[in-house]
C-alpha cells in the first residue's frame, strides 16, 4: 500500500485511526516506492505538484476573500450596516447610502492595506529558509543515494528526512532509525518536558496518539539525538494542521486588544442610553416618528469610530514595512506594537553580544601547561562527531590543520556516538584504532563539553609530567581546575574540558549515556569570541529608550560577566542556574527582577525567568535567541526574536526574524513600535472624545432648541468627512520624548482622559450654541437652516482640529507641527466643510450661506479651544505623568 493510499485513508470519517493502524503495523519498507529506497528528484517534483507546498495550515497566508471577510465583519462596521439597514427600512435611502459609503471606505482601505501587507510578507518570508536534510535518488540507469538539503516547503510525502538537534519535523514522520532521540512536543501539548522516541517499536492501537514512540509530528522539534524518518503527511494533512482546522490557534488577547473591546462596550452602552434619550426628546418636540428614528440612527452612526480597525491595521502594517527596510521579517503584526511596550530584552550572549566566531587559542592540561594530547583527543572528538557540528568544532579542526599537527584520523574508526544535549552538556564518541606503532591501541570513549559536566564523570586525572601517568581525581584537582578555568574566563576566553577512557571490547556494544563515567580528565581547550563593536552602542541606545537588557546564557558566569562588562552591561547582580534552583519561589522572583546576568541556565530555567519577569514584575519581555535551548523562552516571551541563521525551531517560534545579527536593528524596531502605538492611541483617544463630546453637545442642543441641531443627512455627511480626514494619522510623527520610554495600555488611562478632555469639546459646542442663540437670535427666528449650517461647520472643524491638540504634549502648531499628510488632510477637509454651503450639494443638503462675522467668531472660538485645551493638557500631565 503506497503513501497516497495511507493519506486518503486518514481523510475519511475514522481515517486517522486507520492511518495510525497502517503506519504502525506495516513495515517501513512497504511505505517506500518498490524500486527505490528513496524518492527520485522527478518523483519528488511530481508529488510536490500533487500535494502542494508544505505549508502548515496556521502559517499559510490568508486568501484575498479571507482578508475581505475580516475587513467587513468587525463590530464597528456591523453597527453601521445594521443602522444602514434600519435607514432603508425607514425609507431614508440617502442616509442609508451614506452609511454604506462609510463602510465601503473603511473596508476597501483596510482590505487594500492588508492585502498589500500580506503580499509583502509573502515575499519577505521567502528570504527565510528552513533547510531539511533529505535522502534522494539520482541517475537514470544506476540509482545513487544522495543526501541533499531541501527547503521545508518542498518536502513531500514519501521523503526520507535526516534530523538532528534543533531541527523541526517538516511533516508527520514515521521513524526508520533513531539514536538517543529526545523530542519536544510543546507545540502540541503546551508542556515543557520532553519525550523519548525510538524506531524499534510497534505500538498498540490503544496507545494515546501523542504517546506513540515511533511517530514524530510536524511542528515538534529534536532536543537531542538523531535519526531518519519517512514523511507520511505534509502541509494541511498533518496532525497539527488538523487540530488547528478544528480548534484554531488561540492566543490570549493582550491589554491593547482588551482595551479596544472595552471601548466597543462603552460606546454601545452610551449609544443605547443617549440615542434613546435623543429619540424620545426629538419625538416629543417634533411628533414626527420617522424623522426621530432617522435622527437617532444618525446619532448612533456618529458615535461609532468605524475607522478604528483600519487605523490600527494600517499603523501595524506601516511599521512592518518600515522594519522590512531594516532587514527584519515580521511574522506577527501585533509584535510591532508589543515592541513599543517592551521594557526588558533578554538576550543570549553568543552571536548577539559577540561575533559568534570562535577562534581556538590554546590547549592546556589541568595545571595550565600546553599539552598536545589534550588537543589530539579534542580533535578526534570534533572530527568524528557527525550529529551536530558547532563553531567550536570547526575552530578546533582549523587550529589543528593550520598549525601543522598530524593526528592521522585515517587510522581511527568511529563505532558510536552519544550526542550533545542541554542537560548533560557534553558529547562523547567511541573510537577504535589498531595502529600497533602508536601508543594508542584499542577502543576509547572521548568526551568533551562544559567543564563541570565533564568533571562530574571523571574519576581520574592525567599527569603528563609524571611517570605514573594518571592519579585519582581529588578535591584539590577539582579546585585547581575550577580556579584555572575562572582565570581563563576572566581573560575573556571560553573554556571546555576534554576527557577519555579506554574501553573493553564488550563495553562498546550498545553504549548509553550512563556509560559516561570513570573517565580520565585530560585538560582544557580555550576559545576567543570577540565582542561586537556595535553591541555596546546598541545596548546604550536601548537603555536610553527605557529597555533594560538581561543576559540569559548557558555559558560560565565568569565568561558572561567579562563579555557583559566589555559591552556596558552592569554586572553588580549576577547568578547562575544551579544557584537559582536553590532559591524558594519568593527569593527566585526577587533575584530575577534584579539580576542582569544569569549564566549556566538550562532551557527550562530560561523559561522560568521570562515567566517570572512577566507575571511578578509585570514587564513586557522580549527574548532574542537562535538556539534549541532558547525555544521555550521564545515561545513564552511577549516579543520573540530570532535570526535567519538560527535553528529551525527558534525561527518557528519567533515573531520577528532578523536577517542580520545586529542589535541596532532592534533599536529601530522599538522606535517603530512606539510610533505605531502612539499613532493608534491618537486616533483612539481623539475619536472617543470627539464622538462622545459631539453626541452630548447634540443632546444639549436638542433640549435647548426643541428641534434637531442637524438633520440626519447632515450629521452623516459630517461624520463621513471627519472619518476620511483621519486616514492620514498612521503617517504622523511622535514627540521625541514619547519614543524614549516604553508605552503600555492603561486600563484607567482612557476613562480619565475622557473625563478630563471631553468637556472641553462640549464647552466649545455650548459656546457656539449660546453665540448663535443670542447674537443671531436663532431661538426667536427659528431659522433652522442657518443653525444647521453654522453647527455643521463648527462641529466638522472641531473634529478636524482636535487631532492637533491631542497628538502632542507640546503647544500645537507652535512648538510642534504635524506631518505633512496630516496637515494636508486638515486643510482639505476644513476647506470642503467651509465651502460646502456654497455648492449645489450644499443647497441640496439644505445649507445656507453664513455671514463673515460667524467665521470671525470661529477663529476666536478655536483659539480659545486650543488655550483651554492646552491648560487642561498640562494639568492632566501634571497629575498622571503622561499624555497619550
Amino acid at each position: 500500500m503506497g503513501i497516497h493510499k495511507v493519506r486518503k485513508k486518514r481523510e475519511c470519517a475514522h481515517g486517522y485511526t486507520l492511518w495510525l493502524t497502517l503506519i504502525n503495523t506495516l513495515p517501513s519498507s512497504t511505505l517506500l516506492p518498490q524500486k527505490e529506497a528513496s524518492l527520485s528528484f522527478s518523483e519528488a517534483e511530481r508529488r510536490l505538484k500533487e500535494n502542494g507546498p508544505n505549508f502548515p495550515l496556521e502559517y499559510s497566508f490568508p486568501r484575498w476573500w479571507h482578508l475581505l471577510w475580516n475587513s467587513l465583519f468587525n463590530p464597528f462596521n456591523m453597527i453601521l450596516i445594521v443602522l444602514s439597514a434600519m435607514s432603508f427600512i425607514a425609507c431614508d435611502n440617502p442616509n442609508g447610502c451614506i452609511m454604506l459609503i462609510l463602510v465601503f471606505i473603511s473596508v476597501a482601505l483596510r482590505f487594500c492595506q492588508e492585502y498589500n501587507s500580506s503580499k509583502a510578507a509573502m515575499k519577505l518570508s521567502e528570504l527565510v529558509r528552513c533547510p531539511v536534510k533529505v535522502q534522494r535518488c539520482a541517475g537514470r540507469v544506476v540509482q545513487t543515494e544522495l543526501i541533499v538539503q531541501v527547503d521545508q516547503r518542498d518536502i513531500v510525502p514519501g521523503d526520507i528526512v535526516i534530523f538532528e538537534p534543533g531541527d523541526l519535523f517538516p511533516g508527520d514522520v514515521r521513524l526508520l532509525s533513531s539514536k538517543h532521540l529526545v523530542v519536544s512536543q510543546a507545540s502540541l501539548t503546551g508542556e515543557s518536558w520532553t519525550t523519548e522516541k525510538t524506531a524499534d517499536i510497534t505500538e498498540d492501537q490503544t496507545t494515546p496518539l501523542l504517546d506513540l514512540k515511533n511517530i514524530c509530528f510536524a511542528g515538534t522539534s529534536v532536543v537531542s539525538g538523531s535519526g531518519t524518518g519517512l514523511v507520511v503527511s505534509t502541509g494541511s494533512n498533518t496532525y497539527m494542521s488538523s487540530m488547528f482546522s478544528k480548534f484554531g490557534k488561540r492566543k490570549s488577547p493582550d491589554e491593547f486588544e482588551k482595551g479596544l473591546k472595552w471601548i466597543f462596550y462603552l460606546l454601545i452602552s452610551v449609544m443605547v442610553v443617549v440615542v434613546t434619550i435623543m429619540f424620545l426628546t426629538d419625538y416629543i418636540t417634533s411628533m414626527n416618528l420617522s424623522n426621530s428614528i432617522l435622527f437617532a440612527i444618525s446619532v448612533a452612526s456618529a458615535l461609532n469610530p468605524q475607522m478604528l480597525p483600519l487605523i490600527v491595521n494600517t499603523c501595524l502594517a506601516k511599521g512592518a514595512l518600515a522594519m522590512a527596510k531594516d532587514r527584519c521579517i515580521v511574522k506577527s503584526l501585533t509584535a510591532i506594537r508589543d515592541m513599543g511596550s517592551m521594557d526588558i530584552l533578554c538576550i543570549d550572549k553568543t552571536g548577539t553580544l559577540t561575533m559568534n566566531r570562535a577562534i581556538m587559542v590554546n590547549h592546556v592540561d589541568a595545571k595550565g601547561m600546553p599539552q598536545e594530547q589534550v588537543l589530539r583527543f579534542a580533535f578526534l572528538n570534533s572530527y568524528f562527531k557527525i550529529e551536530q557540528k558547532y563553531p567550536l568544532d570547526d575552530a578546533i579542526l582549523a587550529y589543528v590543520y593550520t598549525n601543522g599537527f598530524k593526528f592521522q584520523p585515517s587510522k581511527w574508526s568511529k563505532l558510536d556516538e552519544i550526542p550533545f544535549d542541554f542537560i548533560r552538556r557534553r558529547v562523547s564518541v567511541i573510537l577504535e584504532t589498531n595502529d600497533r606503532n602508536s601508543q594508542f591501541s584499542g577502543r576509547f570513549m572521548v568526551t568533551k563539553g562544559a567543564i563541570l559536566e565533564v568533571m562530574r564523570v571523571c574519576s581520574y586525572i592525567a599527569n603528563f609530567d609524571k611517570e605514573e601517568g594518571i592519579s585519582i581525581f581529588s578535591s584539590d584537582d577539582y579546585k585547581r581546575i575550577l580556579n584555572l578555568s575562572e582565570e581563563l574566563s576572566n581573560e575573556g576566553l571560553r573554556v571546555i574540558a576534554v576527557a577519555m577512557r579506554k574501553l573493553e571490547e564488550e563495553e562498546s556494544n550498545g553504549i548509553k549515556r550512563s556509560d559516561e563515567g570513570d573517565m580520565i580528565f585530560l585538560g582544557l581547550i580555550t576559545f576567543f569570541d570577540p565582542p561586537k563593536d556595535s553591541a555596546k552602542e546598541a545596548l546604550w541606545r536601548l537603555a536610553e529608550k527605557g529597555v533594560k537588557a538581561k543576559v540569559l546564557t548557558g555559558d560560565s558566569l565568569s565568561l558572561a560577566t567579562r563579555v557583559c562588562t566589555e559591552v556596558g552591561i552592569r554586572t553588580s547582580h549576577v547568578i547562575t542556574g544551579p544557584e537559582l534552583e536553590q532559591l524558594d519561589q519568593e527569593a527566585f522572583h526577587e533575584m530575577v527582577q534584579h539580576a542582569t546576568v544569569l549564566a549556566r541556565l538550562t532551557p527550562t530555567q530560561k523559561l522560568r525567568v521570562v515567566q517570572s519577569l512577566q507575571t511578578i514584575g509585570n514587564h513586557v519581555v522580549g527574548f532574542l535567541g537562535d538556539g534549541v535551548n532558547d525555544s521555550l523562552a521564545l515561545d513564552a516571551a511577549n516579543v520573540s526574536i530570532s535570526v535567519d541563521s538560527g535553528v529551525a525551531i527558534a525561527k518557528d517560534m519567533a515573531d520577528i526574524i532578523l536577517l542580520e545579527k545586529d542589535l541596532n536593528v532592534l533599536v529601530a524596531g522599538v522606535e517603530h513600535g512606539r510610533l505605531t502605538f502612539g499613532n493608534t492611541m491618537k486616533y483612539v483617544k481623539m475619536s472617543v472624545i470627539a464622538n462622545l463630546g459631539g453626541v452630548i453637545s447634540l443632546l444639549i442642543a436638542i433640549l435647548f432648541l426643541k428641534y434637531e441641531p442637524l438633520t440626519s443627512r447632515q450629521l452623516l455627511t459630517q461624520n463621513l468627512l471627519y472619518s476620511v480626514g483621519q486616514i492620514a494619522i498612521p503617517w504622523d510623527k511622535m514627540d521625541e520624548e514619547y519614543v524614549k520610554s516604553p508605552q503600555k495600555w492603561s486600563e484607567k488611562g482612557l476613562p480619565m482622559f475622557i473625563l478630563w478632555n471631553g468637556p472641553v469639546c462640549t464647552l466649545c459646542d455650548v459656546a457656539t450654541l449660546l453665540f448663535l442663540w443670542f447674537y443671531y437670535n436663532v431661538g426667536t427666528d427659528l431659522d433652522e437652516k442657518f443653525f444647521h449650517s453654522a453647527w455643521f461647520i463648527e462641529g466638522l472643524l472641531m473634529q478636524t482640529l482636535i487631532i492637533h491638540l491631542i497628538r502632542t504634549e507640546k503647544i500645537p502648531l507652535i512648538q510642534d507641527v504635524a506631518s505633512w499628510p496630516v496637515m494636508c488632510s486638515t486643510l482639505v477637509i476644513s476647506a470642503i466643510g467651509i465651502g460646502l454651503p456654497f455648492t449645489p450639494i450644499g443647497r441640496f443638503m439644505q445649507f445656507t450661506l453664513l455671514p463673515l462675522s460667524y467665521f470671525g467668531f470661529l477663529l476666536i472660538l478655536f483659539l480659545g479651544y486650543f488655550v483651554v485645551g492646552q491648560v487642561v493638557k498640562r494639568l492632566y500631565i501634571l497629575v498622571y505623568k503622561r499624555w497619550l
